[in-house]
């Protein structure tokens, strides 16, 4: 079965269920999405490593394997999102450590939360994506495109794949407020409400 590299589109808050997320991969050389269900613990540590200007005060659980990793000398090589059941992935992390490979067995988000801080590869089967991938329809005025091309998913990921949080409206706020609050946040750890501030930031 052939391999297909994935990337991370963006993760997006779940309308439909309480507190969870879909963390939103694409593949590189093509169109097609896989959207995967994930805690909203998972989903914070995955926004953190993707958003590098923000730093935990102290290290979370992920970090902490990389640290401990390190310390080790254990390098992860790659991420594969081998199986799907009932809805559920499964993925194996390909470590390697004095030049012996081993597999370790871990859910997707934790998997993925730990590729982003080794700078890993993920990937996944050929099979899965064709039974779990979607195009999404970005374009709703685009009434040609047939409905086997143009799957749409459900509120969790109905818009573009930002950051689905509702965001508090920062646009009042001066620079100086802006920048306060973004210390306080991540003094905080609500480094979702310390993304937001980042990008209004940014935008200034």
């Amino acid at each position: 079965m052939s391999l297909v590299r994935l990337k991370i589109k963006g993760i997006s808050y779940s309308q439909t269920q309480n507190g969870a997320y879909a963390l939103i991969l694409n593949e590189v050389d093509g169109d097609r999405k896989l959207p995967i269900v994930i805690g909203a613990f998972e989903a914070q540590s995955i926004a953190i490593a993707l958003e590098k200007e923000i730093r935990p005060p102290r290290p979370l659980t992920h970090d902490l394997f990389k640290n401990f990793a390190d310390r080790f000398d254990i390098v992860v090589k790659q991420v594969i999102i081998h199986k799907l059941v009932d809805g559920v992935f499964y993925s194996s992390i390909i470590c390697e450590r004095d030049n012996a490979e081993e597999i370790i067995d871990a859910r997707t988000s934790d998997a993925i939360a730990l590729a982003l801080r080794f700078q890993a590869p993920i990937f996944t089967y050929k099979n899965i994506l064709d039974k779990a991938g979607i195009y999404l329809k970005i374009n709703p005025e685009d009434e040609d495109e047939s409905e086997s091309e143009s799957i749409l998913v459900d509120d969790m990921i109905a818009e573009e794949l930002e950051t689905g949080s509702v965001q508090e409206n920062y646009k009042a706020k001066s620079l100086e407020e802006l920048h306060n609050m973004l210390d306080e946040a991540v003094a905080n750890e609500d480094y979702e409400k310390a993304a937001n501030i980042r990008d209004e930031i940014s935008k200034r």
